[in-house]
């Protein structure tokens, strides 16, 4: 039985929401440390916050901050979590940016941005991580069902999380010599404050509409897949695992 039980786990966006869970809930399965990623100032309350649960069910924890659009500020990272820990087991990444607008409205800038933040940064953290992580480590990206819906306005957010797909191929043939999983989970749209931001009244309605239960995705719905497929889910790897209620067919 393959468990979390004094591991070392990283998560980038460890700090709210699906990462905050994440960061906690591998903390309560026995993990030695939790490395929470956040991006900046503006998160370090709730990165602090996060660590305190954290410890309080008896991990060690690190705060991280960084923009992981940058390379550099990855491979920050891994240094930190490895020097303080001696070492990452398994590396979570939640990081994204939800953009709803028409394609004939979307800026260069809105564009570039979207794609750094849901993809480059994805393909750094698949690539460092799949460089520094102990033999038989677990590499998890969280993407999105929307990669699978015919919908309007979202170009640039599943556009920006479809290359990912194809790190994860990738990477699971080229860091299977060392025992390393590469999986990605996407979930439905999410009742988190990164989805109401996006949507109004009536579209919220209709999201839930198509799902299972008349209801939006959960954290506490994707959280136990992602501890799945880090333990006893280690033969799973080059896949993208959808979770979504029954909102999309793939």
């Amino acid at each position: 039985m393959t468990t979390a039980e004094g591991k070392v786990v990283l998560v980038a966006g460890g700090a709210k929401n699906l990462g905050r869970l994440v960061s906690t809930t591998f903390a309560n399965d026995g993990a030695r440390a939790v490395v929470i990623h956040h991006h900046n100032a503006e998160t370090a309350d709730a990165a602090a916050e996060t660590a305190a649960q954290v410890e309080a069910a008896g991990a060690k924890s690190l705060l991280v901050a960084g923009d992981l659009t940058r390379p550099a500020n990855v491979t920050k990272l891994f240094d930190e979590a490895i020097e303080t820990f001696g070492g990452v087991d398994i590396a979570v990444n939640t990081v994204g940016r939800v953009l709803r607008k028409p394609i004939a409205e979307t800026t260069e800038a809105e564009y570039d941005s979207m794609f750094d933040v849901n993809s480059k940064s994805a393909f750094f953290f698949i690539k460092e991580a799949g460089s520094r992580l102990s033999e038989g480590g677990k590499i998890i990206t969280v993407l999105t069902s929307l990669l699978a819906a015919f919908t309007d306005g979202y170009s640039t957010y599943a556009g920006g999380k479809a290359p990912v797909e194809h790190f994860c191929r990738a990477a699971a043939k080229e860091f299977a010599p060392q025992g390393i999983s590469v999986v990605n989970v996407a979930p439905g749209p999410m009742d988190t404050p990164f989805f109401y931001g996006q949507e109004t009244p009536e579209r919220v309605a209709f999201h839930k509409s198509q799902a299972m239960g008349n209801q939006l995705t959960h954290i506490e719905d994707i959280v136990p897949i992602i501890r799945f497929l880090a333990t006893d889910g280690w033969w799973i790897t080059g896949q993208t695992i959808f979770a979504n209620g029954g909102y999309t067919t793939r």
